[in-house]
C-alpha cells in the first residue's frame, strides 16, 4: 500500500477515546483466552524505530501479566549459539490460557543476523527452509500464531532517530546496531522482501501495518488483532461489597515508628504556585 504523507493525523482526543475502547476489548479477549485455554503467540517485527514497542505497551497496559507476557530476548549467549536455532524461543511459548508477545523473534536471523553477517550463508538458508515448517508445526500443535510487520518509511525512521538523540529519556533506544541499520536501508529492504517470499505462508501470514503515524498504527494493529478472534464477553457482573465488619481487638503500633519516604509534592506545589 502506498503511503500518503499528507494524510490527516487523528486528534489526541479521538485517539485516547478509541484506545480506551479497544483496551476494554483486549481485556475481554484476555478472559476468553483464559476461559477457552487458548495458546496465542503474537510476533512483532519491523525496522528499528517503527513503533513496535509503543504498540506492545498499549496492548499489555490493561492486561494481566500472568496471562499476557512479553518476550524480548537479548543477543544469544555462547551456549545458546550452539543450540538448535529455535530452541531458546520454544522455551517461551505459551501454555493453555496464555498469550505471549514476541518483541522481535526468531526472525532476527532473517533480518539483523543476515544483514550484519552474524550468521553464515548456510545458517541463513537453513532458517529459510526450516522456519515455515517450524511455524506450521506450532499451528498444528494448537498455537494461534499472529505475525505483524511494522512498515516505516526511510524519512520517518530518520525523523524518529533524530528525536531519540534529542530526548535524553529515549537515547537508550539507539543501540550501535540501530545506528548501523540506518546506513543499511537497502540491505534491510532486500532481507525483508526475501523473508516474506519464504515465510508469508497460509498457516501464518504476515500482516503489514503502515506505521508512519504511530497512533494510527496502534489503533489499526489492536483492532486487527481483536478481529482475528471470535471471543465472547465474559466480564464479571459488578460486585456489591457488604459493609465491613467492625475492626476491634488489635492496637497498631504508632505511625511514628515507621520510616516514611519524604513527600516532595508539597514542596513542588509551593515552588510553582501558578501551576497548581
Amino acid at each position: 500500500m502506498a503511503k500518503n504523507k499528507a494524510r490527516k493525523k487523528i486528534s489526541n482526543k479521538i485517539y485516547l477515546r478509541e484506545l480506551a475502547r479497544l483496551q476494554v476489548e483486549l481485556v475481554k479477549l484476555q478472559e476468553w483466552i483464559k476461559h477457552e485455554g487458548l495458546k496465542v503467540v503474537v510476533v512483532f517485527e519491523g525496522r528499528d524505530a517503527a513503533g513496535k514497542g509503543g504498540t506492545i505497551k498499549r496492548i499489555t497496559e490493561p492486561l494481566n501479566p500472568r496471562i499476557c507476557s512479553v518476550v524480548a530476548l537479548p543477543a544469544p549467549t555462547e551456549r545458546e549459539k550452539t543450540q538448535w536455532y529455535f530452541q531458546r524461543y520454544v522455551a517461551h511459548l505459551p501454555a493453555a490460557g496464555e498469550m505471549v508477545i514476541f518483541d522481535r523473534s526468531w526472525y532476527n536471523r532473517a533480518g539483523v543476523e543476515r544483514v550484519m553477517g552474524f550468521c553464515s550463508e548456510e545458517e541463513y538458508q537453513e532458517f529459510m527452509r526450516s522456519c515455515p515448517e517450524f511455524e506450521r508445526m506450532l499451528v498444528r500443535s494448537g498455537i494461534r500464531l499472529v505475525k505483524y510487520w511494522f512498515s516505516v518509511s526511510d524519512e520517518e525512521q530518520e525523523r524518529r532517530f533524530q528525536g531519540r538523540i534529542a530526548e535524553p529519556t529515549k537515547r537508550w533506544k539507539l543501540s550501535p546496531m540501530d545506528l548501523e541499520s540506518r546506513n543499511r536501508w537497502v540491505e534491510y529492504s532486500r532481507a525483508k522482501d526475501l523473508n516474506f517470499a519464504h515465510t508469508d505462508i497460509k498457516q501464518a501470514p504476515w500482516h503489514v501495518v503502515d506505521a508512519d503515524i504511530k497512533k494510527h498504527a496502534r489503533l489499526t494493529c489492536i483492532s486487527h488483532l481483536l478481529s482475528l478472534f471470535d471471543y465472547e464477553d465474559l466480564t464479571p457482573e459488578p460486585i456489591v461489597l457488604d459493609a465491613r465488619p467492625p475492626q476491634a481487638g488489635y492496637v497498631r503500633p504508632p505511625m511514628e515508628d515507621q520510616t516514611f519516604v519524604p513527600d516532595i509534592v508539597a514542596d513542588l506545589m509551593a515552588s510553582s504556585p501558578g501551576d497548581s
